[in-house]
């Protein structure tokens, strides 16, 4: 007998096949696509599981929308698109919480599929998001599964979207309910909306601290854990399938490209079932096209999306596009000094710092509307202040400095910073200082200039900085931030504060003091 495993992960709210960087694009990704692909897997192997693997609730304008404008108590028309899909189970991401408590809540609610969420608990031990694991009948086979998430939320999250909660790590949660399953189930799967601290040869590939603060235990969760037969991860937009210390494990990319599969081959041994053989795979899905009955869902919200994002804010006297991502990390452009000045602005900030977050930005166009503002800035940060010292200014930009290499006599990327996944985002550019980076010194002495008000800054100097409240935590292994130097947090998403300030604002003059620059 085969048992097939699908799944999906980090469809992070784009259902349909478009970035929303250009209206009616028809790009090779997006829910709609997914389902067909399972839909088609599913008829070809009835003996399945198929699983949504977490980040679903957040990340596109769609989700913004249903969350921030039009202040729905669920992402209701969402939970309609996937409940189109027959998804046995669903798995909490880290980004479920962005919206608040409630408002996840209210959504496994209006969702059909099962939510198992075992390493998240409130107050009393109980589990809010959704029982441990499940046993599921497949024809006679007995299939446990266990839901687990990334402990990253508590290092990312404002503190008051996951108030009440206690996240335990992965490996224990498994130690813990992984002989349980093995008692009840002939098949024991594990969901986890987490990755891969290591490669496979055991090196790490991030900053590996204690158990209890691992963004992703994936490694260490296959080598501690015994008696797990399949692994479906996700959580960094990973392509991954493979085996681990005889394991099988999938990562399906992101925004619905890639659906995962996992087949197990079982065998009748007395009473029971056992995993005989095992292959993992990717499915792309850019061949598929879009199933109609999710296209006719949403397409009423996507209308009301595009609408939204068309409706023009302000208009511009010079420019604030760029056409060069790479280089506008490099030496500041117009954007990001308008970026720097709105934060400054709304927090009465000595300093600012913010990032490119990906490839896709390209700056606001004339007249900017609501679609520049999400396609540019990404993510439902919120902003905060944070008194630190000259020292923790310099340590801040030598970690941002790591960013860059030098190859071939050329300024370049990391590798670091692109494997095993992009990370633009961990790169800050800073305003209200003149400062030097100088990529082919050594790392940490890459700052070969930094100023405030044209003098030298000291390690004692007391500064204020506004970040996001991502890398106020710390985020990306930023140790000079942290909450504790927190003195102030704005309650709003860092998109919504861009079209206040530009509805304050009407007109907005392009400038740019070349503050920064990056050499070798």
């Amino acid at each position: 007998m085969k048992l097939t495993i699908l799944a999906t992960s980090d469809t992070h709210g784009y259902v349909s096949p478009t970035n929303y960087v250009n209206s009616n694009a028809n790009m090779p990704f997006g829910l709609e696509r997914a389902a067909s692909c399972i839909k088609e897997q599913q008829g070809k192997h009835p003996n399945n599981i198929t699983i949504d693997n977490g980040d679903f609730l957040e990340g596109s304008p769609m989700t913004y929308y249903m969350a921030k404008i039009k202040h729905q108590k669920s992402a209701k028309q969402l939970c309609d698109a996937f409940n189109l899909i027959h998804y046995n189970y669903g798995i909490v991401g880290n980004h479920e919480f962005n919206y608040g408590l409630n408002y996840l809540k209210n959504t496994i609610r209006d969702s059909k599929r099962q939510f198992l969420c075992a390493n998240v608990i409130d107050q009393d031990g109980h589990h809010p998001l959704g029982k441990p694991y499940d046993i599921k009948n497949i024809n006679g086979v007995k299939v446990g599964i266990l839901g687990v998430t990334t402990q990253g939320a508590t290092k990312w999250e404002s503190p008051s979207n996951i108030a009440g909660l206690k996240f335990i790590s992965v490996v224990k949660c498994a130690k813990k309910y992984i002989p349980i399953l093995r008692k009840q189930a002939d098949v024991v799967i594990v969901a986890y909306h987490g990755g891969f601290e290591r490669d496979m040869n055991g090196k790490p590939t991030e900053v590996i601290r204690n158990e209890n603060e691992s963004e992703n235990e994936s490694y260490s969760l296959l080598k501690n854990v015994k008696g797990i037969d399949a692994l479906v991860s996700g959580h960094q937009h990973r392509i991954l399938h493979d085996h681990l210390f005889g394991v099988p494990f999938i990562q399906a990319g992101h925004r619905g490209a890639y659906v995962g599969r996992i087949t197990l081959d079982l065998k009748k041994q007395g009473q029971h079932w056992q995993v005989i053989d095992s292959q993992p795979d990717l499915i792309k899905t850019d061949t598929y096209e879009p199933d109609q009955s999710i296209v006719k869902e949403i397409h009423p919200l996507k209308n009301q999306v595009e609408a939204w994002l068309n409706k023009p804010l302000a208009k511009i006297n010079g420019s604030l596009e760029f056409n060069d991502a790479f280089k506008a990390r490099t030496h500041e452009t117009n954007y990001i000094e308008f970026i720097q000045k709105v934060q400054m602005e709304t927090m009465g900030a000595d300093i600012s710092a913010t990032a490119l977050f990906n490839n896709e930005a390209h700056g606001f166009e004339n007249p900017i509307t609501m679609r520049n503002i999400i396609t540019n800035y990404i993510f439902p940060n919120k902003l905060a202040l944070v008194k630190i010292t000259g020292k923790d200014l310099k340590a801040a930009i030598e970690k941002s400095a790591q960013y860059f290499d030098v190859r071939n006599g050329k300024i370049t990327i990391s590798k670091d910073y692109l494997y095993p996944k992009p990370r633009h985002y961990n790169y800050d550019m800073y305003e209200g200082i003149d400062y030097v980076i100088n990529a082919s010194k050594p790392l940490n002495h890459r700052v070969v200039k930094l100023t405030y008000h044209g003098k030298p800054v000291s390690d004692d100097q007391e500064l204020k900085i506004v970040l996001n409240q991502y890398r106020a935590a710390g985020g990306g292994d930023f140790t000079m931030f942290s909450n504790q130097k927190v003195i102030k947090r704005n309650s709003v998403t860092m998109s919504h504060t861009i079209a206040d300030y530009l509805v304050k604002h009407p007109v907005i003059n392009a400038t740019n003091n070349h503050n920064f620059k990056v050499i070798k």
